[in-house]
């Protein structure tokens, strides 16, 4: 029993689930954002979006290296936002926008570390023959810091609406 005078603290139990999304090009991405958002939406949650700006490995010349780095900054923001609105039209919510730079692997796992209220990494699995991409590898393989949903990146909108 808690006394009156004593101060309550929030738990993570008290604040509603976070679904971490990282958002990139890929085709199965579109299918982990509305997943994250739907689930979202029905268990009253919030939704986080990664992009990670990953610049091409150029240092030939200082110059051209920023504006590539530029470059990407610009692309990954457009990402988010275009991802963050989908998720504000699908469920209503404004996510939370990650941008950083660097390699998605250490990003994402960065975020999970520091980043105590994630409850959930929603990946969808690639459908091309190479497998299921390398971050549902990433934590389906070694790394167990977070539970993880695993879409299947071929499912139609209506398949993810139903299931969410």
């Amino acid at each position: 029993m808690v006394s009156a005078s004593a101060p309550m603290s929030e738990t993570s139990l008290d604040r509603p689930r976070k679904f971490l999304v990282v958002v990139d090009k890929t085709p199965e991405c579109k299918v982990a954002v509305r997943f994250a958002a739907r689930r979202a939406q029905h268990t009253g949650g919030r939704v986080t979006l990664l992009c990670v700006a990953t610049p091409a490995d150029f240092q030939q010349w200082r110059g051209v290296e920023e504006i590539m780095k530029d470059e990407a900054r610009q692309d990954a923001e457009a990402q988010a936002y275009a991802a963050a609105k989908t998720v504000n039209e699908l469920a209503g919510i404004i996510p939370e926008l990650v941008i950083t730079d660097g390699r998605a692997a250490d990003a994402l796992l960065d975020l999970v570390k520091s980043d105590k209220d994630i409850s959930i990494l929603v990946l969808a699995s690639g459908t091309a023959k190479e497998g299921p991409g390398p971050l549902v590898t990433l934590f389906t393989g070694g790394v167990q810091a977070i539970p993880v949903t695993i879409v299947p990146g071929n499912f139609s909108d209506e398949k993810i609406d139903s299931l969410a």
